[in-house]
């Protein structure tokens, strides 16, 4: 058998000699390729260590999804963020909707860059001090469509939940691209002890069809799914008439709405412009928790336009209550279960 001998420790290369004497090769390093190989298993390591203690840190984390776009979803995700805030509890907003990353543009964020700092990131702040993190964040112009696929797209997404600052939070609530894309898979495969998907939809038929998949599709995954809630349920008009005068107002579909006005003169009727009650509907038709109703309110508009959100601008306001009625119905189904945890049925 060949022997053979080390007689050079220095901090040169690592010199053997075969028993003949002659120089045998150098121990050659890795190469650069299998560096930066060894460097990104290294950071994934690391990233999947911070993870997984995510659940010590953050209490409770909330999916907000969509079956399809144009239901509000972001506007409700950001709104249900404002609403824990508003008492006094520590949220933070995670935006990975990649395709319309919006929830800068409603936290008066805009034009803000990824913030980091010692390989980590960390959070902007909104509104009512909720921390922000957003895909907008990496977007030299607005205007620039992003367009990542597979491994890119899916790599960002594990960055923003494993590099990101969060520090200690009562709530994360992460908003999705609608439909039932690689984000939520990526997001319910990576990120530790979920609460559960809230399903945001419309009273329109078509929404509705597409809220059913986002349900099937949470089941699925063995995501619990908190509850459906109906956006843009009604749009109530109010003003002011003589005590007891009886007001007429055109609703669609022909139909009529009346009010009357009360003792101070006030009066207020509810058009149902995109109907009501399907959400409702479709919860119970699947069995999951109706969470509430959302108000259609050209204020969540002009608030999305300005920066400035309908509960930061009428913080007790109706929307504003809206809200609060919703977010109890979560945090009463949420933080029950997280209680039940751990106990041991004998």
């Amino acid at each position: 058998m060949t022997m053979f001998h080390i007689v050079s420790m220095a901090d040169s290369p690592v010199k053997i000699n075969s028993p003949g004497g002659a120089p045998a090769s150098p121990i050659a390093g890795p190469s650069a390729e299998e560096q930066k190989k060894m460097e990104a298993a290294y950071s994934q390591m690391k990233r999947k260590m911070a993870i997984s203690e995510m659940g010590k840190t953050i209490n409770h984390k909330i999916m907000v999804l969509s079956g399809k776009g144009g239901v509000g979803k972001s506007t409700v995700a950001t709104g249900l963020a404002l609403s824990l805030a508003q008492q006094g509890l520590k949220v933070g907003l995670l935006d990975i909707d990649i395709t319309g990353p919006n929830v800068p543009k409603m936290m008066g964020l805009s034009g803000r860059r990824l913030n980091v700092e010692a390989g980590r990131i960390h959070p902007a702040q909104g509104h009512l001090g909720v921390k922000v993190i957003s895909m907008a964040f990496l977007l030299e112009d607005e205007d620039t469509p992003v367009v990542w696929r597979g491994p890119i797209k899916l790599g960002a997404i594990q960055q923003f939940i494993g590099d990101v600052e969060w520090g200690q939070l009562d709530y994360l609530i992460i908003d999705f691209p609608p439909g039932t894309s690689d984000e939520p898979l990526t997001v319910a495969q990576n990120l530790p002890d979920i609460d559960g998907m809230v399903i945001v939809t419309t009273p329109q038929d078509v929404a509705l069809l597409d809220s059913r998949k986002s349900i099937t599709f949470a089941n699925s995954l063995k995501v619990d799914v908190i509850g459906v809630i109906e956006n843009m349920s009604g749009y109530t008009v109010r003003g002011k008439a003589p005590a007891g005068t009886e007001i007429e107002l055109a609703a669609p579909g022909g139909k009529v709405v009346t009010a009357t006005a009360d003792d101070s003169g006030h009066w207020s009727g509810t058009l149902n412009i995109f109907k009501s009650g399907g959400g409702e509907k479709t919860a119970k038709e699947f069995g999951v928790p109706f969470l509430g109703k959302l108000p259609f309110d050209p204020g969540f508009v002009r608030g999305g336009d300005d920066g400035v959100h309908r509960i930061v601008s009428e913080p007790d306001g109706p929307a504003a209550e809206a809200f609060a009625e919703v977010v109890a119905q979560i945090q009463s189904k949420v933080e029950s279960e997280s209680s039940n945890t751990g106990l041991e049925i004998i």
